[in-house]
C-alpha cells in the first residue's frame, strides 16, 4: 500500500532531477557563483517541497523559479558579495557537442558583462533573456510593475552595450584562438 506522502515525495524527486540544472543555470547567472547558485537552489527546492501539495496544482516549475529568485533577493538584501563562477560541464539537450574552450569564454563574458548590473538588473535581464519570461511575468515573479520592468531592462541593455563596446578586443580575440 503506498502512502501520499510516498508519492508527492516520487513526484518531486521526479521534478527536482527534470529541472535542477535548469533551476541551477538561472541561479548561477543570479549569484554569479556555483557554490551560491547551489546553496539557492537548494533553499528553493527545499521551499517548494514544503509546499509541494500548492506548487504541483499549476506550472510547477513557474512556482520553482519564482520561490528561486525570492529566495535570491531575500539573499541579496541581507548581504552583497561576488565570486567568479567555476567550470562545469554543459548540460544542453541531447547531448550536442560543444566546444568547452569556447563555451567557458563565453560563460566568463557573460559573467563579466553581468557584473555590471546591480542585482534588480541582473534578476531582470536574467528572466527576461534566460528564462525567456514576458514583463508581466518577470513584473508579478519580482513583485514590481511592468513599467519598472521595461525602464530597468532598457537601462540594463544600455549597460551591457557600453561594456560590449568598451571590452579589450584582443583579449575577446585572445579568448576564442
Amino acid at each position: 500500500m503506498e502512502l501520499p506522502g510516498d508519492r508527492a515525495s516520487r513526484e518531486f524527486t521526479a521534478f527536482a532531477e527534470e529541472h535542477g540544472a535548469r533551476l541551477l543555470r538561472a541561479a548561477e547567472y543570479l549569484t554569479g557563483d556555483r557554490h551560491s547558485a547551489q546553496d539557492l537552489v537548494q533553499t528553493a527546492l527545499t521551499k517548494v517541497f514544503v509546499a509541494w501539495s500548492a506548487a504541483r496544482r499549476g506550472n510547477t516549475y513557474a512556482y520553482a523559479r519564482r520561490v528561486l529568485v525570492n529566495a535570491h533577493t531575500d539573499t541579496w538584501r541581507r548581504r552583497r558579495w561576488r565570486e567568479d563562477l567555476t567550470d562545469r560541464p554543459d548540460d544542453r539537450p541531447g547531448g550536442a557537442q560543444v566546444d568547452h574552450a569556447q563555451w567557458a569564454s563565453d560563460r566568463d563574458e557573460l559573467t563579466r558583462a553581468l557584473s555590471v548590473l546591480t542585482e534588480r538588473e541582473r534578476a531582470i535581464v536574467v528572466l527576461r533573456y534566460g528564462e525567456d519570461m514576458a514583463e508581466r511575468d518577470v513584473a508579478r515573479t519580482l513583485g514590481v510593475s511592468t513599467g519598472t520592468v521595461k525602464s530597468t531592462t532598457s537601462r540594463a541593455l544600455g549597460k551591457l552595450r557600453a561594456h560590449s563596446e568598451t571590452s579589450d578586443p584582443k583579449e575577446h580575440d585572445h579568448a576564442q584562438r
